[in-house]
């Protein structure tokens, strides 16, 4: 008997009783849709995080000081020194003060946006465009100017697209807009990526900071083939100054975007083996209807081997049959796990702008290939079983 052979009576016996076919495959079908669907969103978160953090900039690297129990400080000056002295690492450098407070432009509505005191180069490191006016410039940082940057949010919504020239009030103070950023996001709305104001930083030290001080410098790499070197060079710039590495915090969002892809990588996995645990069930069931097949067809068996089948070939039929049930769940499971995860990404989209859980061909071609080894496996033992059978008491069977 030849494997095509094989095949055919194959699907012969699964069409004969469908139900049971089906029922056999179910434990097959659900494994590999969900081996599929936990893969297309790890894909997708993956992706995801990747675009939202390269819209950052991931080669931004931040110094964090914390300074908490220690007499030393760095100053604005001591950074750009540093700054000047790694050209061929740094392509800028901004000191950042976080802001804490309300504003209130011509609505008279309080805002609470996202406030930063900056220099004239972090625009750059955060790959903003000046749309309308001018950006901060150095003058502005030297005198302690009043003047402010903001998002598009700002002209669009409170000033009908004229905000340059308008003042805002800062904790109570005025603020000339001298400068609008191009629009980040399609919706502009409040509390969106649109919604920011930056000040020089020297203005936010000495009139909107609680502390008085810069606590937090911004730099931009080169490329990313020079986060690691700058990362070194700022951390042993603040150890001679500190003396200990407690005060002091050096971060990039590549490094982090390392990590959380590690972490996402890690979690798939785990789920994805948890999930192909139903594989493993849905073999155990695929054995035990095979030893049930066994049992019914002992007359056939015998016939066959009477006729002058060798046990090798019994063994090839029912081995075969295995895989092909298990084949057939597999490839149900593929289309049910492409399904799903399109039904997913429809559901995510409307909140993840830009999320897809896509799958892609190699959990798909993983996931039909261990199915069909599940069912070469478990069904190898009922396999074995029926070409072990003694033809005459076969014929004997009822």
């Amino acid at each position: 008997m030849g494997i095509g052979q094989c095949f055919v009576m194959a699907f012969k016996s699964l069409s004969t009783s469908k139900m049971r076919s089906f029922l056999t495959m179910l434990g097959i079908i659900i494994g590999v849709a969900a081996v599929i669907v936990i893969m297309a969103l790890g894909n997708g978160m993956t992706v995801y995080m990747n675009d939202s953090f390269a819209s950052l900039g991931t080669t931004q690297i931040t110094a964090y000081l914390i300074g908490r129990g220690s007499s030393r400080s760095v100053s604005d000056e001591d950074m750009y020194e540093l700054y000047d002295e790694h050209t061929d690492l740094f392509t800028a450098m901004s000191p950042t003060v976080q802001v804490d407070g309300q504003v209130r432009g011509d609505d008279a509505v309080l805002h609470y946006p996202t406030m930063n005191g900056v220099s004239e180069e972090y625009t750059e490191i955060r790959d903003y465009t000046i749309e309308k006016g001018r950006n901060i410039e150095y003058i502005d940082i030297a005198c302690y100017k009043k003047v402010c940057v903001v998002g598009a949010y700002y002209d669009y919504t409170v000033y009908g697209g004229d905000a340059v020239g308008k003042s805002l009030k800062i904790n109570g103070d005025k603020y000339t807009i001298v400068g609008v950023v191009e629009e980040q996001d399609d919706k502009t709305e409040e509390y969106g990526s649109d919604d920011f104001v930056f000040v020089p930083y020297s203005t936010a030290a000495k009139y909107l900071s609680r502390t008085s001080t810069i606590s937090n410098y911004t730099f931009m790499a080169k490329d990313e083939d020079s986060i690691t070197e700058g990362i070194d060079v700022i951390k042993d710039r603040l150890y001679e100054t500190f003396q200990n590495e407690d005060f002091y915090d050096v971060s990039s969002l590549s490094e982090m975007l390392d990590v959380m892809n590690q972490m996402m990588d890690t979690v798939v996995l785990v789920l994805a083996a948890i999930a192909g645990i139903s594989l493993v069930v849905g073999g155990i069931g695929i054995m035990n209807i095979m030893l049930v097949s066994v049992t019914e067809r002992t007359r056939e068996i015998g016939i066959r081997k009477a006729l002058g089948a060798k046990g090798k070939h019994i063994r090839m039929q029912f081995v075969i049959e295995a895989a092909t049930t298990s084949a057939l769940g597999g490839f149900i499971g593929i289309l049910c796990g492409i399904g799903i995860a399109n039904l997913v990404t429809t559901i995510m989209s409307s909140t993840l702008d830009g999320m897809k859980a896509e799958p892609t061909s190699t959990s798909i071609l993983v996931s039909f290939g261990i199915s069909v080894a599940i069912g070469i496996l478990f069904g190898y033992l009922p396999a074995n079983k029926a070409a072990k059978l003694n033809p005459i008491e076969a014929l004997r069977h009822d």
